[in-house]
């Protein structure tokens, strides 16, 4: 191994896959929570609607239509004051996660809204007629309904947060972003930048092939 990849520091190696997963996995978790709120948001203010409100919905949909429009590493160069004042620092692998999360959150938003527009009209109507109240039909009908597009748009979205830890990695959030670009571009040491491309992909795998393992067990259709 050590004659394949002369240059590789297979300690730094682990260290730097280690912070990636957490700054994946945490900030999917405020990503999740957050992009379910501002989806169900979206989509139940919209026209139509069970809680129709046009200037909810459209403040909201701004909002989130801004976010998704700038591009992840101009995010973080215009959030270093909010993560300074949440985190305390701009370097590390926390001080990656209110960007990453604030760059993601309104992505996985429009997701959770298309999944719960494919939601059959006719179940909802069903569920009115027998007298199910409006928080009835969101927590019944709406989101179980949706489940297989949430847990399918989540598994994009995991995928996604993946990327955007890589380019976090550009100005010093660490994981494999930062040693691939740091020690093995800067370095001129294509074998640590291999290496750490290769153990990125295999962890998009790994989410893909359990999204899609998640998504067909729920999708009771």
């Amino acid at each position: 191994m050590s004659q394949l990849f002369p240059n590789v520091d297979w300690m730094s190696m682990w260290t730097a896959t280690v912070e990636t997963l957490y700054m994946t996995f945490v900030s999917a978790v405020f990503t999740f929570i957050l992009g379910i709120a501002l989806g169900l948001l979206l989509f139940l203010t919209a026209s139509g609607s069970l809680y129709e409100n046009k200037w909810i919905y459209r403040t909201v949909s701004s909002i989130v239509n801004v976010f998704r429009s700038i591009p992840f590493i101009i995010l973080i160069i215009l959030l270093i004051p909010l993560t300074v004042l949440i985190v305390r620092t701009m370097i590390g692998a926390s001080a990656a996660l209110p960007s990453i999360i604030i760059g993601s959150a309104p992505f996985y938003a429009r997701l959770v809204e298309i999944g719960l527009r494919e939601v059959d009209k006719g179940v909802i109507e069903a569920a009115q007629a027998m007298g199910a109240t409006r928080a009835q039909i969101v927590w019944k009908v709406l989101l179980p309904e949706s489940l297989p597009s949430i847990v399918s748009g989540m598994t994009v979205t995991l995928i996604a947060l993946i990327s955007n830890t890589a380019m976090a990695g550009v100005v010093g959030a660490g994981g494999l972003g930062t040693l691939a670009y740091n020690d093995g571009f800067e370095a001129y040491k294509n074998d640590v930048t291999f290496v750490a491309t290769i153990i990125i992909l295999i962890i998009v795998f790994i989410i893909q092939f359990a999204g899609d393992l998640i998504t067909r067990k729920v999708d009771k259709r």
